[in-house]
């Protein structure tokens, strides 16, 4: 299983939003450049991000993004969901983990405990553990 982009991309510019707070907002163009992605790549994820409620925009002069709520509130798998369309292992199975062939499917059971697993592994994980880790890697 593979994640695309759009989720990397979207828990690095999270941790990234988080790791240079200096409690103004921060612009997307600083991200990019921080970051190194695509600006208007970046735009697209940041509407999904303030869809999911977890960036809110301040506009005018001096405008950007801040956090929506404190970054230890903040979980993983909350930032994939806002710019994923699902975190399923496998096509078959609906968003909520069911499986439209459950009455013949003999693997079932195996791909509704990966998807929990990865949930619950992504879910234990906050913006401001990701961000801690991020200093401790920068010597902040």
């Amino acid at each position: 299983m593979r994640l695309s982009t759009k989720a990397q991309y979207a828990v690095r510019a999270m941790v990234s939003l988080n790791l240079y707070d200096d409690g103004s907002p921060m612009s997307i163009k600083d991200i990019s450049a921080r970051e190194d992605i695509s600006l208007t790549y970046l735009e697209q994820l940041f509407v999904k991000l303030r869809r999911g409620k977890l960036v809110d925009s301040v506009r005018g002069p001096g405008g950007g993004y801040v956090l929506a709520r404190p970054a230890v509130d903040i979980h993983v798998d909350e930032i994939i969901d806002s710019v994923e369309e699902t975190l399923v292992p496998v096509s078959c199975m609906d968003d909520d983990g069911s499986c439209s062939c459950s009455d013949q499917c003999v693997t079932q059971s195996v791909w509704q405990g990966l998807g929990s697993r990865i949930r619950n592994f992504l879910s234990s994980i906050t913006l401001d553990d990701l961000t801690k880790e991020a200093q401790q890697k920068a010597g902040r």
